[in-house]
């Protein structure tokens, strides 16, 4: 009797072990599904991976003035945000903002033909982040003038590129919103054409200016600023029409107030002066009295009828292609070369 129920256990033993070799052998393609499933998420996350790298491979990679910036294929919305150089390159190159800073509470007239439709975001130093973030710009230009702070602010809503406020950069400046709106055609006609009306103006403007002390100043909430060398209309009247730089502006480090007693020291030949309401609107009547004043009437170039006011309009940066462009035009049509 206890031999049978050996040989039972035997049995039963042997038919346990056959069982759990068959639930091993059914349990491989469970297994094997697993390496499928995780197969499929290695493929899912390469899926990823190509269509983060499709979208990246979107984007593409600009230069500007040494630093590196990563943009969208193609910029559609950018907002201009206290650059006003940027606004004047958009003006020659046809670009229209989704947003733009105003000046006085206002898109100045000068950039009617871009601004029509386009959303304030507040005035040039100081723009609305709140209005920036509900426009999703593409890009923001800024402008070197901002305070680092400033600059990382704008950086949360969007890429932000600080723009040059140095008129040597003029070029580079026009390029950069040109590679950024697929205008690189339109900018080299524009450079090009320039280059040749320069030429021109030069050769007649040139001896006009040989030995003569030639010099821009800005009438600016009651006072008479002169610029650096490479800053305003400077880099025209000196670098490219060859009049050379009093050392008043040689030593200037940035914008510079200057006394009257001061200007009549430098003591000018030719003289021009952007005088704009919006920028004096708390003194409207100094230039007028200016005009009035024994000091000022004594200087050379008031007394030689070479004074220039506003040859270009008031609000124009001077360094950037759309002030070049016009304050070689304005030269070229004046009487600085029709009268002589």
């Amino acid at each position: 009797m206890s031999k049978k129920v050996l040989a039972m256990v035997w049995v039963s033993m042997m038919v346990l072990v056959l069982v759990a070799c068959g639930d091993n052998k059914d349990a491989q393609p469970a297994n094997g599904a697993g390496a499928s499933s995780s197969n499929s998420e290695n493929v899912v996350s390469n899926n990823s991976t190509e269509k983060q790298t499709s979208d990246s491979s979107e984007d593409r990679t600009i230069t500007y003035l040494g630093q590196d910036y990563t943009v969208p294929s193609k910029v559609n919305n950018i907002i201009i945000a206290g650059a006003m150089e940027s606004m004047e390159d958009a003006l020659v190159l046809g670009v229209k903002p989704i947003g733009a800073t105003t000046v006085g509470g206002k898109f100045p007239e000068m950039f009617a033909k871009i601004t029509d439709g386009v959303e304030a975001i507040g005035e040039k130093m100081l723009p609305n982040i709140e209005t920036m973030l509900k426009l999703k710009p593409d890009i923001i230009l800024g402008s070197t003038k901002f305070p680092a702070e400033s600059l990382e602010n704008f950086r949360k809503v969007g890429t932000t590129i600080p723009v040059s406020h140095i008129s040597t950069d003029w070029k580079t400046n026009l390029n950069l919103l040109a590679e950024l709106t697929g205008k690189q055609e339109e900018a080299k006609q524009v450079l090009e054409q320039y280059q040749a009306e320069l030429i021109e103006v030069k050769a007649k403007v040139g001896p006009l200016f040989k030995d003569k002390k030639v010099l821009a100043i800005r009438i600016r909430a009651g006072n008479i600023a002169i610029y650096p060398a490479d800053v305003f209309f400077n880099p025209s009247i000196y670098a490219e029409l060859g009049a050379v730089a009093p050392a008043e502006v040689l030593q200037a480090k940035a914008q510079e107030m200057i006394s009257l007693e001061k200007f009549s020291e430098i003591n000018p030949d030719y003289l021009f002066i952007q005088f704009s309401e919006e920028e004096n609107k708390d003194t409207p009547k100094f230039f007028e009295d200016l005009q009035s004043n024994p000091i000022w009437t004594s200087i050379n170039a008031i007394k030689n009828n070479n004074v220039y006011v506003n040859l270009v309009d008031p609000i124009a940066q001077g360094g950037t292609a759309y002030s070049k462009i016009s304050f070689l035009e304005a030269v070229k049509n004046s009487n600085l070369i029709q009268a002589k």
